[in-house]
């Protein structure tokens, strides 16, 4: 697996979610740490098996001070693999909206209809927006419901 050195598994983490880590080669990546983003595969892993503070700590990494940094975009597809996998706790489900929305309301150099950072992960979360509508019709007025508001907002797919 691309960014660590040994193959990992958990029951709490399914395949799709497993190859999407995998298909991203976080070492090359810089971190908004400085670092390489290789030890962020860790902190998805764990957002993967459904620890809420994974998703908080993501700040400083995928994001910081309201900036997008490298790792985004591959974030993204991991937080939306997630998504669509199900995470069962509503804990869970809530960190990884805030995350959506801490990544969507970040800048970078480009816009929602270019390449740039922004783009890339703005695209990753339009595919699974209705998924993200269905959340907040089942919980109106919800922490989740909320979150589901602000992601769509930002997408400009708010009704």
């Amino acid at each position: 697996m691309r960014g660590t050195d040994k193959p990992r598994s958990s029951p709490l983490v399914p395949d799709a979610v497993v190859a999407e880590i995998a298909r991203h080669d976080w070492d090359s990546m810089v971190c908004g740490c400085g670092r390489s983003a290789g030890h962020l595969v860790d902190t998805l892993w764990n957002a993967a098996e459904g620890h809420p503070a994974a998703y908080r700590a993501l700040n400083g990494h995928a994001f910081q001070a309201g900036v997008l940094k490298e790792p985004a975009p591959a974030v993204c597809g991991v937080l939306m693999a997630v998504w669509t996998a199900g995470p069962p706790r509503l804990a869970t489900r809530e960190a990884l909206l805030w995350a959506l929305v801490a990544l969507l309301g970040s800048d970078d150099d480009g816009s929602a209809y270019e390449a740039g950072l922004y783009g890339r992960c703005a695209a990753f979360v339009r595919r699974g927006a209705d998924s993200l509508r269905r959340e907040a019709a089942a919980r109106p007025g919800s922490v989740s419901a909320a979150y589901v508001d602000g992601v769509l907002r930002l997408l400009g797919l708010a009704v």
